[in-house]
């Protein structure tokens, strides 16, 4: 099968951990082509836009997209460019996998969660934004609906039921934000008895925190509003030994995006030490959308043998001595047995 997919390099550190992303992804042979386009400060010094509308073009027309790093710079007049991706194709759920990996530095081990979050409305639609004129009280309207809530918490449900998953932990904070938290609540409920297969909790968030911290195998597939999930999303990320592990799938209905959640990370850029791991675990993650699902484990097992059996190679993050280069070649390695 021959498959094109967009590929957004990014800023800082991006390009350095997509060309190790890619020759790791060639080596599986997957079949896949690569139409390169600009986003993100590299964008904006070549064409005067952080997001060009042919980037948009190109991402609509293959539907799937692989993600680098990107930066938005401080300042008024600039909107997040994850933000507007997730907007202009509807990529309603972000699913971030918490997983744990060998000789990496975090307090747990067999970690494995997977944070369903909802993408697109609540806290982050940042609706009626005001601001009094003396600078005392600021205002912002958090909005779910139930078609928002009905969807992602289907998507979760699926997900568990595609990926032999167990239980649903629905987080919310109903008991306080009666309505828009309440509207959540109520739906996943409805929707859980669609399930009986799979067991149903309901945690609020304040305490999902502190389980999380304690004891953290209880959870398995973890669903919530925007706000809340892109907290806890990071909280299992720390679990696991931090953001350079942590790969974002971003899903809609008629596209997909695929991204390293870390940032560009600037003051490393052009050092050759940069991480590729949680690009690469998105390009698996991606592999598995597109059907290639045998293809996606490989390339997890290859990482997981590098991390267990090459540790010279691996980068300085996780306790190597190696370089971004090193560490794809190892992976390489494993990947062609």
């Amino acid at each position: 099968m021959s498959k094109t997919i967009a590929v957004i390099p990014g800023d800082g550190i991006g390009p350095e951990i997509m060309t190790a992303t890619l020759r790791v992804l060639d080596a599986l042979d997957c079949g896949l082509t690569y139409d390169f386009v600009d986003a993100g400060m590299v964008a904006f010094e070549k064409h005067g836009e952080l997001l060009p509308q042919s980037t948009l073009d190109v991402i609509g027309k293959h539907k799937v997209a692989l993600k680098g790093p990107l930066t938005t710079p401080i300042g008024d007049g600039f909107t997040s460019i994850n933000v507007t991706l997730r907007r202009h194709f509807d990529l309603y759920a972000n699913v971030r996998p918490a997983i744990s990996f060998p000789g990496t530095k975090s307090r747990y081990e067999n970690i494995d969660i997977i944070t369903v979050r909802e993408n697109t409305e609540g806290a982050y639609r940042s609706e009626g934004q005001t601001l009094s004129a003396d600078g005392e009280i600021a205002e912002s309207v958090a909005r779910n609906t139930r078609t928002g809530s009905t969807r992602i918490v289907r998507y979760a449900f699926e997900l568990a039921v595609k990926k032999g998953r167990k239980k649903v932990t629905a987080v919310h904070k109903a008991n306080i934000l009666k309505t828009s938290s309440g509207l959540f609540l109520n739906v996943a409920r409805e929707i859980a008895k669609e399930y009986p297969q799979i067991e149903f909790n309901e945690m609020i968030v304040d305490n999902t925190c502190m389980q999380l911290v304690m004891k953290p195998e209880q959870f398995d597939v973890i669903v919530t509003t925007n706000l809340f999930g892109d907290i806890l999303s990071d909280l299992c990320a720390g679990l696991v030994g931090g953001l350079g592990l942590a790969p974002g799938d971003n899903i809609g209905t008629t596209a997909a995006i695929f991204e390293a959640v870390h940032g560009s990370a600037p003051d490393i850029a052009g050092k050759g030490i940069a991480n590729p791991c949680a690009l690469l675990l998105a390009a698996a993650d991606m592999l598995d959308h597109l059907d290639m699902v045998a293809k996606g484990d490989q390339l997890r097992q290859a990482i997981r043998a590098t991390m267990t059996d090459d540790r010279a190679s691996v980068t300085p993050d996780i306790g190597g001595k190696g370089s971004t280069d090193s560490f794809a070649d190892a992976i390489v390695k494993h990947v062609k047995g």
